[in-house]
């Protein structure tokens, strides 16, 4: 609670301060759901300067996503799964119960696991979660040291006039409130090796292999050499794409990880079991499950 304020019951500061309905507010007291460290709080109590309350926000409506998470490897310590297009990697905003650290702490029993990093909703591939919170820092700092490999696979347009493979490095910031990044001018703070795979009717797989990671970096990299990945709903311009539509997700996969064990040493790789669709079936991609 604030300092001080001009309410004299804890109900009229929530009233101000939650952005819900005056009649979800008492709907939450009278269930007993807002509670202090003896218990749950009445319609009358008092509003008290710099207490703590508790309380578990309503849950928003989701879409089921319809893919299936994998887990590739589990141990005391880790578990490495393949995370499907359009499925978030933890709760944030309108995504709790479909996301990857919801279903994960439910199906393998797991109520403390966390996530060493993320991969953006619309990304799929590898991510890393930790088994005990004691343990998360020290796999985090493997990626904040750059001791983490990554390398991603994605589909674009061909461009046989580009030269590559090339290294694409620029200054990229993402504002808080905005949903794109930018490039700007300045000093490089983002840095991609671009490699042409294959190619084939217009469309080319490209391997990724990110240095830095900066918020989009792949998406804004690629676009700004003229290759928007496919499916893309930002770049080069937003679409507004309903969170139930579930076709032609963003061709981009999250292929390999590698990084040395905290305990041992020893090199650990883990590869992608996945596929972009629009590569092997181009009109699956368009139609959507």
């Amino acid at each position: 609670m604030p300092d001080d304020g001009p309410w004299a019951t804890l109900r009229e500061h929530l009233v101000d301060r939650l952005p819900v309905p005056p009649a979800r507010v008492d709907a939450m007291l009278a269930e007993g759901r807002v509670v202090d460290h003896d218990g749950p709080l009445g319609p009358d109590a008092p509003f008290v300067p710099r207490s703590v309350i508790w309380f578990h926000r309503d849950l928003p409506d989701e879409a089921p996503v319809p893919f299936e998470l994998h887990v590739l490897h589990r141990d005391d310590e880790i578990v490495v799964v393949d995370k499907p297009h359009f499925l978030a990697t933890i709760p944030r905003g309108r995504h709790v119960r479909e996301t990857a650290l919801v279903r994960l702490r439910h199906r393998l029993g797991l109520p403390m696991l966390s996530p060493a990093h993320r991969l953006d909703r619309v990304t799929a591939g590898l991510v890393l979660f930790v088994v005990e919170p004691a343990r998360r820092g020290t796999y985090q700092n493997l990626f904040r040291d750059r001791r983490v490999g990554k390398a991603y696979e994605a589909i674009a347009p061909h461009d046989p006039a580009l030269d590559l493979p090339r290294v694409v490095r620029s200054r990229i910031v993402k504002e808080r409130g905005v949903v794109t990044a930018a490039e700007v001018p300045g000093e490089p703070n983002a840095e991609t090796l671009v490699e042409l795979v294959e190619a084939r009717e217009g469309r080319t797989r490209y391997r990724l292999t990110p240095r830095t990671g900066r918020t989009h970096q792949l998406r804004v990299h690629m676009a700004s050499l003229g290759l928007p990945l496919l499916g893309d709903p930002f770049y080069p311009a937003v679409r507004d794409v309903p969170l139930d539509d579930f076709r032609a997700p963003l061709q981009l996969l999250a292929r390999e990880l590698a990084f040395p064990d905290p305990r041992t040493g020893q090199e650990r790789v883990f590869t992608s079991r996945r596929t972009l669709q629009a590569w092997d079936d181009p009109a699956g991609w368009e139609a959507g499950p």
